[in-house]
């Protein structure tokens, strides 16, 4: 009831009124816990306490059961394939029965879509920019729009980073282009191994030490570099959005530029593998996040014109696509077979561990010694806190997170440079000299000293020797399908042993199978055409380092 002078009606009842509500709620509530015991619906479902940490051969169980578990699953996705086909073909039959009895029935009733279809329909829908004809066609467009080819090489593995079609491919092109090495991600490796390869490279053509930011976001990295300075000026080198090497680039493309006296701006396309830092280059010149980058490969998909100076333009282009033919350890460094999905994480994984010292290995993640490298995920998903329900390791993250790590610009690894260099097949003293002529190379000697002296280096200890496997082929013409390489020979795996010797680099499992990989033939070069079909891959070294292991685990020999 409304009492006068109040707006609204209070709402206080009186105690036993409250009290009797309180009560039929009470009664309520246990008449509808009685129905569901008698259902069984409240009974509370046992939690699996998982293996105790103090159970032998823990890590074994684990195993075990994601293994398990995983032939579960795929028995369950065939069981499933199996049934939609079934419905499929009773479906074919029906339509036909129905047909064949009423001819007049109406046409417009379609047959299902088999599998090749539907993987045909699924491609055209897809962007056709993600194809590997076009990724090829945007690389010719940048390398005959551009005055200068700088490709760029990553320090780790400069070797491996180098495509012998794409050199020789700007070497036939008219226009008297230039050819101009870039060396990035020089602080991911020892100092002295910087200077090694510096000297290996400047006897082909003139060779830049680069280290790009990797913390630019768009117009706000003036701030950060104000805000990470310290009182003499002296940017702070243990940050991302530090960038060495960009001043004596630059320098080094204006006195060019003035030398030689073109109209215009300077067009400088920028080439190379994926993940080697091209779309990072331009943003560290430039100042801000003008291109898109990141740890994922082939974001670049088409070539981009950015103005970095009145004088000099860049062309950013799409990673150079790797060839088929080549070695296991280059295609998961350079390729995108993983992004693909042709290719899992967990092979690339085992392929990279085969190139590697195990003992190195294992102090760069500090992880347990391991027998295979399904057992290494294991351990560093669980250093990471990369564990499932049960706390089962997750390997697949495990594994996507060591990928991004070798691809990205985070693990200092290097290769060793050789100690007698010699050319390629396709240059000689007159090219090298012709490419070296109108640079500056005093200068670029002095620029390149000064970068060495600013950057901050790993120590020679803590970076992980990775045993390279050459030059990496690549496609720049109409995709072909690669013909499979020849076996190899028993002089190329003696010759392969003593490079094993020489190189120091031990295998990374024991009780493994030898496995080499395949051989690549040498081709001589010929110069009827600019563009032509360059599938023939560079000689390397046979390895018998890389091993192929089963990790399957035969358990049952522990309790003999």
């Amino acid at each position: 009831m409304k009492r006068p002078g109040l707006k609204k009606a209070s709402k206080r009842v009186s105690c036993s009124k409250r009290y009797k509500i309180q009560k039929k709620v009470r009664e309520h509530n246990k008449k509808l816990r009685k129905d569901a015991k008698k259902k069984g619906v409240g009974k509370k479902v046992k939690k699996d306490i998982g293996v105790p940490n103090k159970a032998p051969f823990k890590e074994d169980i684990l195993r075990e059961a994601e293994q398990r578990r995983s032939k579960l699953e795929e028995e369950k996705e065939k069981k499933k394939l199996a049934k939609q086909q079934e419905r499929a073909q009773k479906r074919k039959k029906e339509n036909a029965a129905g047909r064949d009895a009423d001819p007049k029935a109406k046409k417009a009733r379609k047959e299902l879509p088999s599998q090749e279809d539907l993987v045909k329909q699924m491609v055209k829908q897809s962007d056709p920019r993600n194809s590997k004809k076009h990724l090829c066609s945007e690389l010719n467009k940048v390398i005959d729009a551009s005055d200068i080819i700088v490709e760029i090489l990553d320090a780790r593995d400069p070797l491996g980073s180098r495509c012998p079609q794409l050199e020789e491919a700007v070497l036939k092109r008219e226009g008297n282009k230039k050819l101009l090495f870039l060396l990035n991600k020089i602080d991911l490796v020892p100092k002295e191994n910087v200077e090694k390869w510096l000297q290996c490279l400047q006897l082909e053509f003139p060779a830049v030490a680069f280290k790009a930011s990797t913390q630019l976001q768009d117009k706000t990295v003036q701030e950060k570099k104000a805000r990470f300075a310290t009182l003499n000026g002296v940017v702070d080198q243990t940050k991302g959005v530090a960038c060495y090497g960009s001043s004596s680039l630059l320098q080094l493309l204006g006195d060019y530029a003035n030398e030689t006296g073109r109209e215009g701006s300077l067009k400088v396309g920028l080439v190379g593998f994926p993940n080697v830092g091209k779309s990072s280059l331009i943003n560290s010149l430039k100042g801000m996040r003008a291109c898109n980058a990141g740890v994922q490969r082939g974001i670049t998909r088409c070539f981009q014109d950015v103005h970095i100076s009145k004088n000099v333009k860049m062309i950013d282009s799409p990673g150079i696509v790797a060839a088929q033919s080549n070695p296991k350890a280059a295609m998961a460094l350079r390729s995108l077979q993983v992004e693909d999905k042709q290719e899992t994480v967990l092979e690339a994984v085992r392929t990279l561990l085969k190139q590697c010292n195990k003992q190195q290995v294992m102090l760069q993640y500090n992880v347990p010694d391991f027998r295979n490298s399904l057992e290494f995920l294991s351990f560093f998903a669980k250093k990471r806190g990369f564990l499932q329900k049960g706390g089962v390791p997750n390997t697949e993250l495990a594994a996507s997170t060591f990928l991004n790590d070798w691809t990205g610009a985070k693990l200092s690894y290097h290769c060793k440079a050789p100690e007698k260099p010699s050319l390629p097949p396709y240059l000689s003293e007159e090219i090298v000299t012709e490419m070296q002529k109108g640079w500056d190379l005093d200068k670029l000697r002095k620029g390149n000293e000064e970068t060495l002296r600013s950057v901050k280096f790993p120590n020679q200890a803590s970076s992980i020797v990775l045993l390279s496997k050459g030059p990496t082929a690549g496609v720049l013409s109409d995709v072909v399908e690669d013909k499979p390489a020849p076996e190899p020979t028993e002089e190329d795996i003696e010759g392969s042993c003593e490079n094993q010797e020489a190189g120091g680099v031990k295998e990374v499992s024991e009780e493994v199978t030898a496995e080499t990989d395949e051989p690549q033939i040498k081709t001589p070069v010929t110069n009827k055409q600019a563009k032509v079909r360059l599938q023939v891959p560079v000689p390397v070294n046979i390895d018998l380092s890389s091993v192929h292991t089963d990790d399957a685990y035969d358990f049952n020999k522990d309790f003999k």
